[in-house]
């Protein structure tokens, strides 16, 4: 069963608590719409939280905070870093949080989190909604980066892969940042996943992208395993060349971005983007390996491996 309560949490008096005895979330009120708390209960905390930005609010410009938040992309100095730092109206429904903030001065857009969980396992539904409050139509792609704690390793999955000559047809883009060096030891490139360590004592910012129809990613901290998926849409345009997901990482945290295609929204109309989230304890890696990876990630039910 869901139980979902108000509570103070991080110096945020009006948080909510969803947690069913397995999974706990912590959503606030007092900013965002964000997801600031994802691990088991009594467990550690996944998601990285900026202490000195913890408990406050209604600061002029955005905030990194942490947590997982509702962007939009391509990425824009202005309109992707419109402020989240004000209420929001909260709606609790069963086993569901509804998150709703007021539309942006700077975009148009009202933003939601449709938060719910299951009764049971340690997994939730994170539905991503925008609705274009402007008297004209707007073009724009969903964008959730979720932010995750420092000293961890995080893995995506490529497309199915093939064999020469049989399969001589590109099956998805990798894509580069200006200030992505392939040479970084952070990376680990394997035949079928893309692998990325967060490094406390390394402050360079790195960052690469892909597309695949099921998108994945998980993130090992400690032996609690956090895993996002995402169905994305193969023949539409998505944004930085054709990105379902990204990834990124400096010396603070890492973050595991998926983006939905670029949608002409009308006046007025709401744009989703679904994350399917799960949770996986005692697991261990011995080595960043292809088959290290295979025996911790095949036997997982529903993920989307290659």
């Amino acid at each position: 069963m869901v139980k979902i309560e108000k509570t103070e949490w991080r110096g945020w008096p009006n948080c909510y608590r969803m947690a069913n005895g397995s999974m706990e979330l912590i959503i606030t009120s007092d900013i965002g719409p964000r997801i600031m708390r994802c691990g088991f209960e009594g467990g550690a905390n996944l998601f990285k939280v900026y202490e000195d930005q913890a408990g406050k609010s209604g600061e002029p410009a955005w905030q990194l905070r942490g947590g997982h938040r509702v962007w939009i992309a391509p990425e824009h100095r202005v309109l992707t870093y419109a402020p989240d730092n004000s209420p929001v109206a909260v709606e609790v429904q069963e086993g569901a949080l509804i998150a709703t903030a007021d539309p942006e001065p700077t975009t148009g857009i009202r933003k939601q989190l449709m938060v719910r969980m299951n009764a049971t396992e340690a997994k939730a539904e994170v539905t991503h909604r925008y609705r274009n409050t402007l008297p004209f139509a707007i073009e724009f792609a969903a964008w959730a980066p979720t932010m995750m704690a420092q000293n961890g390793t995080a893995v995506t999955g490529f497309p199915p892969r093939g064999t020469h000559p049989e399969n001589l047809e590109p099956s998805n883009p990798l894509i580069m940042w200006p200030f992505t060096d392939l040479r970084d030891p952070r990376w680990i490139f394997l035949r079928k996943y893309l692998v990325l360590r967060q490094d406390p004592a390394n402050r360079n910012p790195t960052k690469l992208g892909h597309f695949n129809p099921k998108t994945w990613a998980a993130y090992l901290l400690g032996s609690d395993l956090f895993v996002k998926k995402y169905q994305a849409a193969p023949g539409l345009s998505y944004p930085d060349m054709g990105c379902s997901y990204q990834t990124f990482t400096r010396d603070d945290m890492l973050e595991m971005e998926t983006l939905g295609p670029i949608t002409r929204v009308a006046p007025g109309e709401w744009l989703e983007h679904k994350e399917q989230w799960f949770l996986y304890g005692n697991i261990s890696a011995h080595k960043w390996d292809e088959n290290e990876l295979d025996r911790i990630l095949l036997p997982l039910p529903g993920l989307f491996v290659g």
